[in-house]
């Protein structure tokens, strides 16, 4: 499986990098859900979480039945109850009464296991994440839930002592480590497998950070600079000439 169809640019050969975090990721999710617990996914932008977990959650199916839903505003308990209903993909008008749309959506959470990924859930306020725990608490349900978010996700669930209190596991995502860059950038793309461990160091002191999402960038910018220079290989000067395009 490739980098591309999770990154924000399209990056040609690119590859998944089993980094620790992502490892971790694994062992966690499936432990989270042969628990049927809620886990936290945090950390800043960029970091390779929702990449970890679509890698992660696409390993239990098809036996595990995963439903994704992204916020890309702070939702209401009502948009929640909608954003539910298209994930579930139940027949027919939804509910305009709260107590209706809540014994719908208990009665198709109870039919089997389910495992829902929460991307985005830096947006969620209290009340979003109480009507998660709302469904997740009801005895008939059948759920694992995956919040993945920036770190207001894991400032809001904290502040929460009955969300936080649920939360079966914390896994918080940082930057890669210099140590690490050196380890995994090779592999994740044929533009570094031989580049010199000097310019590696070089382009992440100066551009990426230990930022996955910004290694993709810059990448794809290399790669276009080796290709119209006809080079053989990245070197600081080509490399400058791509942090130019990121600044």
């Amino acid at each position: 499986m490739t980098a591309a169809t999770y990154q924000y640019v399209d990056l040609p050969d690119a590859s998944v990098v089993t980094t620790r975090a992502l490892l971790t990721a694994r062992e966690n999710i499936s432990d989270t859900v042969a628990a049927r617990a809620m886990m936290c996914i945090h950390g800043g932008a960029g970091f390779g979480k929702t990449l970890a977990v679509n890698i992660c959650l696409r390993g239990l199916e098809p036996h595990e039945d995963v439903r994704k839903i992204t916020f890309r505003a702070r939702p209401t308990a009502r948009a929640v109850r909608y954003e539910l209903f298209t994930a579930l993909d139940l027949a027919g008008e939804p509910p305009r009464r709260p107590s209706e749309f809540d014994r719908l959506l208990k009665t198709a959470l109870a039919e089997r296991p389910r495992t829902f990924l929460v991307d985005e859930a830096q947006w969620l306020n209290g009340e979003a994440f109480e009507y998660f725990r709302y469904l997740w608490d009801e005895p008939s349900t059948q759920l694992a839930i995956i919040f993945v978010g920036g770190e207001g996700c894991h400032t809001v669930l904290r502040r929460e002592p009955m969300l936080s209190s649920r939360i079966f596991i914390w896994q918080h995502f940082t930057r890669l480590t210099p140590s690490e860059v050196l380890e995994a950038i090779p592999l994740f793309h044929p533009v570094w497998a031989d580049a010199d461990a000097d310019d590696i160091t070089f382009a992440d002191q100066h551009a990426a950070h230990g930022n996955f999402r910004a290694w993709a960038q810059l990448t794809a910018h290399t790669r276009t600079a080796l290709t119209r220079t006809g080079r053989p290989r990245v070197d600081q000067e080509l490399l400058r000439w791509a942090f130019s395009r990121l600044a």
